[in-house]
């Protein structure tokens, strides 16, 4: 039984939540998104709570219960305060710059790589002498801005052994030893 799913969403004052043939539409002051749910699944209003009901008690709808609950909750905090992810560039001579939706890396490799960034994912970076080069994603979108983070992390995964590479901020990473002499 998903108990995440019985739990109610509070909408805050500034977000508009909207439902029309199972598809929910969230709009608040950062942007607008929408999510298709399953027919087995009603929504119920009330003032500022938001109620996701399933109308059977099979496996799947009971695994589903939770998930959509997680969906729109994010939707709606996105919406509302949206979301930031942080890169560190960890290389000696690896850098980053953005300018007109294109992410120009440099990690290392015989040429730069260039990357379209969607245009619903706003990109700082900040670099500092002396320290790593490091990349701020913002966005009222969660799953576009994890598919978009994970995306840049993999063109220079980081290594064991000399920890070099893309990681998230304040991630560890292990270091295995190198050969034994």
């Amino acid at each position: 039984m998903s108990r995440i799913g019985k739990k109610s969403i509070s909408i805050p004052k500034n977000v508009y939540v909207k439902i029309i043939d199972h598809e929910i539409f969230v709009k608040g002051f950062l942007g607008s998104l929408s999510q298709k749910i399953s027919k087995e699944f009603q929504f119920n209003l009330k003032e500022n709570q938001l109620f996701i009901i399933r109308n059977n008690d099979s496996k799947k709808c009971k695994s589903l219960h939770g998930l959509y609950h997680v969906l729109v909750n994010n939707m709606i905090i996105g919406v509302s305060e949206g979301f930031h992810k942080k890169l560190e560039l960890v290389g000696v001579g690896y850098r980053a710059s953005y300018k007109e939706d294109i992410l120009d890396l440099n990690l290392g490799y015989s040429h730069n790589i260039m990357m379209q960034i969607p245009k619903e994912i706003d990109i700082k970076i900040q670099s500092e002498k002396g320290k790593n080069f490091i990349i701020i994603l913002k966005s009222y979108d969660k799953q576009l801005l994890g598919i978009m983070s994970a995306k840049i992390r993999s063109l220079r995964e980081p290594e064991p052994y000399k920890g070099k590479g893309i990681r998230y901020f304040g991630e560890e990473v292990r270091r295995k030893a190198g050969k034994s002499a």
